[in-house]
């Protein structure tokens, strides 16, 4: 039987390296955890390094293999550095996860200042193509590894409030569709990841609100809100074996809200 299709080892990540963004908490440490749970090494980036250097121990503790370099990825020399130190680490990047994500605005499209939308999309979509062109010659050469944008279902239809970050998504599950045709002739595959809401600080205005909560339980099919752990297992599925014919998709993680309306 080919090692392709060695189920018993279909999502097993030993030896590979991914570099996750945005971390420390939330939606990006549940996926660093079960990627390295799953045998990957990573390494956890946000902007702060105290809280970089605290997710990489708790990882290291509990068995895997994890360092921690701190990132503002909306500055380019940082996310240089970013990979340099990761590459040092563990010797290439075979996984790059664009989790880290900004909505510093909260209101009408008509109020938004100029430079809070400027922000949104240079953090949400530069700082990915950044990333993305940047571990694509490694990539390139070995004709192997994976990129993962988390977008969000905000990018799949309007909204009154949240207008500028909804088009940052809409634009990071394009920016998958074209990069995956680009590059899949290398044997690059290139997915994002649309979570509904889910219970993480960066969402904490949505879910604390108790009538938009309620609301919100309603209308999903599962009745419940997402936790971070929802996300997790699409993520590894995409950067290991099991995915290894997946490319240019969005995965809509929403507990069914998207089916309902």
């Amino acid at each position: 039987m080919s090692d392709l299709f060695d189920v018993a080892n279909l999502f097993d990540l030993t030896g590979k390296t991914a570099v996750i963004t945005g971390s420390t908490k939330g939606i990006g440490k549940a996926i660093a955890e079960a990627m390295a749970h799953h045998g990957a090494n990573v390494v956890i980036s946000s902007r702060k390094e105290d809280a970089c250097n605290r997710v990489a121990e708790g990882i290291n503790s509990a068995g895997g293999n994890a360092t921690a370099v701190p990132c503002n990825i909306s500055k380019l020399d940082q996310i240089e550095n970013l990979l340099a130190k990761s590459r040092e680490a563990y010797g290439q990047i075979d996984s790059m996860v664009c989790n880290a994500a900004i909505n510093p605005f909260f209101g009408s499209a008509e109020d938004i200042p100029d430079s809070a939308f400027q922000k949104i999309m240079d953090v949400n979509i530069k700082s990915n193509h950044w990333l993305a062109q940047r571990v694509a010659p490694e990539m390139k050469e070995r004709r192997d590894g994976t990129i993962i944008l988390v977008s969000s279902i905000g990018g799949l239809k309007g909204s009154t409030h949240l207008g500028a970050y909804a088009i940052s998504k809409a634009a990071d599950m394009q920016m998958a569709r074209n990069l995956a045709v680009e590059f899949g002739p290398h044997n690059i595959r290139v997915n994002s990841i649309a979570p509904g809401l889910v219970k993480t600080d960066f969402a904490r205005a949505l879910w604390e609100n108790d009538e938009m909560r309620t609301a919100r339980e309603s209308e999903t099919p599962l009745r419940r809100l997402g936790v971070p752990e929802d996300l997790a297992g699409i993520a590894v599925y995409l950067a290991s074996r099991a995915g290894a014919w997946t490319t240019g998709q969005n995965f809509v993680v929403d507990g069914g809200v998207t089916t309902s309306g």
